[in-house]
């Protein structure tokens, strides 16, 4: 082999590539060329988890809308009570959504539940557990009432209060308080359409027999589920052929129906790797290379209109990258406002080894002790075709770009699965 055969450049298995674009100078670039969602509807409440408002809600009225007893008890006057016991009829009572009409004079008292209007006149309530009923009357020691158990309208939100502002990612809570709120629709952002698809000759689909030297494709299952539990549609295009015509079918197709696109495999510099290239061809390239590990080989650019992100082929590779990069740039063209995934400082329970020069993301499994404290651990080994260890572990272990490891006992950032749904 002549020397000028031999390619110089540093390959994925390298942990420095002067060329390689670090990995928050990756997202700012994401981020800056991102426009959100603009197109909105009005969909049922009960079908809006997982979308994200369009236009803040505000409260249109008190909750609670009228003073309401937080206990069952007795509804009484305080200026009723005496220093000792305290003797006081009886006259009525108050069940959630049956209010005791009168005002309450003096001497007078009546039974509440929880969640009923208060009575005028009355300003406290003894709960039951403190009181003895005897007959039409109680006895009520004045200590009984030293906490009035009310719950004041308003006390949750203001008519008039900002409740949630748009761009929120709707929650199973906030369906309740809108909900509470009497709201039966809500005005959303459309779902983002995305599609993907998987490069390789050497990939099948599940459900077909495996030649020699094939493998069944897992990204596209992965995809789907990451993009699934985001809440954004997803068309699933296949597995494309390495060849470039069936690389362009892919991308025009892709460009057609969605506002972004997604491939596996192909971004590295192989013969058969026709992504980066067909994107340059067809688009623009914004970056194709990014000092991390896994992952290093990410394309991002535009064609046609929508945003396009070459993830490497490896399985573990992208699930680390679409996290790290792809959901946060999906995020913010659903029109997500805030919501970043929390980094945690946690010590290790065994020390792990790292070569400088790029972020790592190693997967790793966060425990709690007896007495609540947290420690993690490692999964193993890293390869970044171990997809297993992403289904074992419950967080990555994010070691900075200087970083030569950690050893036991050391704090290093964790990144929980959960924060990244």
């Amino acid at each position: 082999m002549s020397q000028e055969s031999i390619n110089p450049d540093p390959s994925c298995e390298d942990d420095y590539d002067p060329h390689s674009m670090p990995v928050d100078e990756a997202l700012r670039r994401i981020k800056a060329a991102i426009k959100p969602l603009q197109v909105s509807e009005s969909v049922a409440v009960r079908a809006a988890l997982g979308r994200v408002l369009s236009v803040p809600v505000t409260a249109p009225f008190d909750v609670p809308p009228h003073r309401n007893s937080a206990r069952d008890g007795i509804a009484l006057r305080s200026s009723d009570l005496r220093e000792a016991l305290t003797r006081l009829r009886l006259v009525g009572a108050s069940f959630a959504g049956h209010p005791y009409p009168h005002t309450l004079a003096a001497g007078e008292a009546i039974r509440i539940m929880t969640g009923a209007a208060m009575p005028a006149g009355a300003d406290s309530v003894a709960m039951q557990e403190h009181v003895d009923v005897d007959g039409g009357y109680v006895d009520v020691p004045k200590a009984a009432a030293r906490t009035t158990h009310i719950r004041h309208p308003g006390e949750d939100m203001r008519a008039g209060a900002s409740v949630m502002p748009a761009g929120q990612w709707l929650r199973p809570a906030d369906l309740g308080v809108l909900a509470s709120l009497g709201i039966a629709e809500v005005p959303v952002y459309r779902r983002l359409r995305t599609a993907y698809f998987s490069t390789g000759d050497e990939l099948r689909s599940v459900g077909q027999t495996l030649a020699p030297g094939d493998i069944f494709d897992s990204n596209r299952y992965t995809v789907h589920g990451m993009l699934a539990r985001l809440g954004v549609e997803g068309l699933d295009l296949g597995i494309v052929r390495d060849t470039a015509d069936e690389v362009r079918r892919a991308f025009e197709q892709a460009c057609a129906a969605a506002d972004v696109v997604i491939s596996t495999g192909g971004v590295s510099v192989g013969a058969a790797d026709y992504v980066t290239g067909m994107l340059r061809q067809m688009g623009t390239v914004n970056f194709w290379k990014i000092a991390m590990k896994p992952g290093r080989p990410l394309t991002f650019g535009h064609v046609n209109g929508a945003l396009f992100f070459g993830l490497p082929g490896n399985p573990v590779s992208v699930m680390v990258t679409f996290y790290q990069f792809v959901q946060p740039a999906l995020r913010l063209a659903m029109g997500i406002k805030g919501g970043e995934p929390p980094l945690m400082r946690v010590p290790l329970a065994a020390s792990i080894s790292k070569q400088p020069g790029r972020v790592e993301y190693q997967r790793g499994i966060l425990t709690a002790a007896n007495d609540g404290s947290l420690e993690v651990s490692s999964t193993g080994a890293q390869g970044s075709h171990i997809l297993h260890s992403m289904s074992t572990a419950n967080c990555f272990i994010v070691l900075p770009l200087e970083s030569e490891g950690a050893e036991a006992g050391e704090r290093v950032s964790v990144q929980p699965f959960e924060g990244l749904i």
